[in-house]
């Protein structure tokens, strides 16, 4: 078993990274010890040898918290060059570009340790209060996509280069083995388009006054019209949502509304016999079942109980799961309410207006309260792209939306990690959504445990 030995400060931040990157994500045993007389971070493994991580974040703060000010978010970034990298250079959050390799020792300047911290524990969201119209941390205040590195999953570059360290000293143990997978998950915010004809009627009348939409208008009418001949509504896809899943053996998570208190919420009601019904059929064919807290419900622990005791009493099996309504989130109060409702993972992790890697990991990892200074039993499972980042918030081609998503994916199979994304049960059968779906089916039909590839297809022939 290797030793670790860290310095005497900031230990439950240090005693938690370490656990997450040598534990949760590596699999490695080690024993851990403080030390007063060291200002590093040092490995000795079993062998004798020494990895030494240079320590350039915590041990210039000696105070509990001290470190939590937005001046100590760096104002540059560095990229690690070394033989030792098989990607292209990693961004160093803090540290230095080298990495010493001695006889029976190797000195890595990039402090793995703080710049992981940096991002699991978003602490930078702490810090900067800067904010979107809905009280969010948007991704154009965050220090990766000022510095262009928000679609790279960095702390998986960084434990990757740690093994590869630790490898060089010829490290007596295997790494946990890990296994790529897709996890398809839906915000059910309205399950159905129209609830009866006032609904259409309200539709109609945004399309004419607000939207001056014509084609709208003639579509709603059409397919209102069908719906009463016994079509399915343009929302209800949950058949197909799960057929899809089941054909590349795939479970798709369901997260549903419960409650709220804003003009955001209270589509539904959880307790409708339909809807008790569709959970019922999720249930029985395997899919989970999930919690979407309302619009204000992020930071309001006795909103959160409310609302997730309401969908326990509807749902027919236990809801442990979900995500936050508009992805709305306050570090760390959010994970605390998360936790102390006893729930198991959140998948809120995501910038609304960008994909990418916002907690810079493609694993699930247990959570952080930086107030608290505590490891909570939660694990964040991030949400690595929603669907309206790329059509709402960016407006781009269906074309460039696939090769986004796509290009994502690879990089977290390239760990072998949790490609989490969020396609909305109300995002296929509009004018706006349906040319898009094909995003949806492609990713779900390429990366199936079923998938074999036999043709190649060009894409003159796929977006058209």
């Amino acid at each position: 078993m290797m030793t670790i030995y860290i310095p005497n400060d900031n230990i439950l931040e240090r005693k938690y990274i370490i656990n997450v990157l040598f534990d949760e994500f590596l699999g490695l045993n080690y024993s851990l010890k403080i030390n007063d007389g060291i200002i590093n971070t040092d490995i000795i493994l079993e062998n004798g040898n020494i990895l030494v991580i240079e320590d350039h974040f915590f041990n210039k703060f000696k105070t509990e918290k001290e470190y939590l000010e937005l001046s100590n978010i760096p104002s540059k970034i560095e990229f690690l060059n070394s033989d030792l990298i098989s990607q292209e250079d990693i961004p160093i959050v803090f540290g230095k570009n080298y990495i010493k390799v001695l006889e029976k020792s190797i000195i890595c300047g990039l402090d793995i340790f703080a710049s992981s911290f940096f991002m699991l524990t978003r602490w930078e969201e702490y810090v900067n209060k800067e904010r979107d119209k809905h009280n969010r941390f948007s991704s154009k205040s965050s220090l990766a996509f000022k510095f262009d590195f928000l679609n790279r999953p960095i702390v998986n570059e960084y434990v990757e280069l740690l093994w590869k360290l630790l490898v060089h000293l010829n490290i007596d143990q295997k790494r946990k083995e890990r296994k790529f997978q897709v996890t398809p998950t839906h915000d059910v915010d309205l399950p159905k388009l129209w609830w009866g004809v006032k609904d259409v009627i309200k539709s109609i009348a945004g399309d004419v006054f607000k939207r001056k939409d014509l084609k709208s208008v003639i579509w709603t009418v059409k397919n209102y019209f069908k719906t009463i001949k016994g079509a399915k509504d343009p929302f209800d896809t949950f058949e197909y949502l799960m057929n899809l899943s089941e054909k590349n053996n795939l479970t798709s998570h369901f997260f549903f509304m419960s409650g709220g208190t804003s003009s955001k919420d209270n589509y539904y009601k959880i307790s409708n016999p339909i809807i008790r019904s569709l959970m019922e059929e999720i249930k029985d064919r395997g899919h989970v079942i999930g919690f979407h807290p309302s619009y204000n419900a992020y930071d309001q622990d006795s909103q959160f109980k409310e609302e997730l005791a309401n969908l326990n009493e509807n749902s027919p099996s236990n809801v442990n799961c979900g995500r936050d309504h508009f992805l709305r989130f306050d570090v760390p109060a959010t994970w605390q309410i998360w936790e102390d409702n006893r729930m198991k993972w959140d998948s809120s992790m995501s910038y609304a207006d960008h994909e990418g890697f916002r907690c810079g990991v493609c694993y699930a990892f247990s959570v952080f309260n930086v107030l608290e200074r505590k490891q909570l039993k939660l694990k964040e499972k991030p949400l690595i792209v929603m669907d309206g980042s790329l059509v709402t918030y960016q407006n781009i081609t269906v074309e460039e939306g696939y090769n986004k998503v796509n290009g994502l994916l690879q990089k977290v199979k390239k760990y072998n990690g949790d490609f989490v994304f969020l396609w909305h049960n109300s995002s296929f059968n509009t004018i706006t959504w349906k040319p898009f779906q094909i995003i949806y089916e492609k990713i779900l039909n390429e990366n199936s445990n079923n998938y074999r590839s036999k043709t190649t297809v060009h894409k003159s022939s796929i977006f058209k």
